[in-house]
């Protein structure tokens, strides 16, 4: 049971920080389509604040075994 519900947590993690980075990706690329620095540095941390979600949820599902 306990199993179970830190799956579905780890997948959701994984799932929500794979649309903060596809968002990311989108404002990125609207920020250099209209050359706007602000936008554009948003963009990248956002893509990178996506990437480090999916990492950690993907470590906390190898450690899930402990």
């Amino acid at each position: 049971m306990l199993n179970t519900i830190l799956g579905l947590m780890t997948t959701a993690a994984q799932l929500g920080g794979g649309l903060w980075l596809l968002w990311g990706a989108v404002v990125l690329a609207g920020g250099l389509k209209d050359q706007n620095g602000p936008q554009t540095q948003s963009g990248i941390w956002q893509v990178v604040g996506g990437g480090v979600i999916i990492a950690a949820a993907t470590l906390f599902k190898t450690l899930d075994g402990f």
